[in-house]
């Protein structure tokens, strides 16, 4: 039988195995099929078939936003799905399109990932049905959300640490968290900037385990809303999932109502291009 010391190793070796990797968006529950009609799967060749990479979601007539760390360097062949809720079966609500224009911020900074947003012209515009449809947008002048906000977010990312996806798309809801704490050396210190929100939760019937529920891996680039509207892009969610200390950090899109503008008004009546 094992001695009292070899179960406290144990439990203990447990314990850090949980916190290190959370569970499931992480957490969260599989979303009710085309319930999220604006999420958008941007997918990567490999090979004869199609993987999913990044999360995205529309938001106007032809346009996806996503996260510019999902393809830093153009689109090098990505398709982008919508309609979809598995990444694997076949639905007769799905469509893909290719990427016409990407339209990445100019002053992203790959060092903290601050103004992390970019815009997809697909190479046609979608047909609207149940399944897909834009979300609104928050804009300049709005309120977002401040702490203790319950907010949602969605994807096919990672379930944790050891980068198992789910096929079908999952959804969580989870806490705005202070953005003094968040500026705390031992959360992202200088590196979290006025463009920023972090959100996570603690799972309320688990808190002697400190499961958190967060973005993961995968979901990069999908939305964050706050009561139906979009506030926010996922930006580090693939970056130690489900830890106490490195809640998800979302860019915060009233930020960039101006730049939305030009760059799905003027500029999408220039030539087509992939811009850096």
């Amino acid at each position: 039988m094992a001695s009292k010391k070899q179960l406290a190793v144990g439990v203990a070796l447990f314990l850090i195995a949980l916190i290190s990797n959370g569970e499931g968006i992480i957490g969260g529950r599989e979303a009710a099929p085309h319930s999220r009609p604006y999420m958008a799967s941007i997918q990567v060749p490999e090979g004869d078939t199609l993987k999913h990479e990044c999360g995205g979601f529309v938001v106007a007539d032809q346009w996806v936003m996503t996260a510019v760390h999902c393809m830093p360097n153009g689109a090098n062949g990505r398709k982008v799905v919508l309609g979809l809720h598995s990444l694997s079966e076949a639905e007769d609500t799905k469509q893909t399109f290719d990427i016409m224009e990407l339209h990445n911020h100019p002053n992203f900074n790959i060092e903290n990932y601050d103004n992390d947003i970019a815009l997809i012209k697909l190479d046609r515009p979608f047909n609207a049905s149940t399944a897909i449809r834009a979300v609104e947008l928050l804009r300049a002048g709005g309120t977002n959300p401040d702490t203790g906000a319950a907010v949602e977010t969605a994807g096919w990312g990672s379930l944790d640490n050891l980068g198992s996806r789910p096929d079908k798309l999952k959804e969580v809801v989870i806490e705005v968290i202070n953005r003094g704490k968040c500026r705390r050396t031992d959360y992202f210190g200088r590196k979290f900037t006025d463009n920023m929100i972090c959100a996570h939760k603690v799972c309320q019937e688990c808190v002697r385990s400190h499961r958190i529920e967060d973005s993961c891996d995968g979901d990069s680039g999908g939305p964050l809303l706050y009561n139906g509207i979009a506030v926010g892009i996922t930006s580090n969610g693939g970056k130690k999932c489900g830890q106490i200390k490195k809640p998800g950090v979302y860019t915060i899109i009233s930020h960039y109502t101006e730049w939305i503008d030009n760059t799905m008004g003027t500029r999408s009546a220039a030539a087509p291009q992939e811009a850096s």
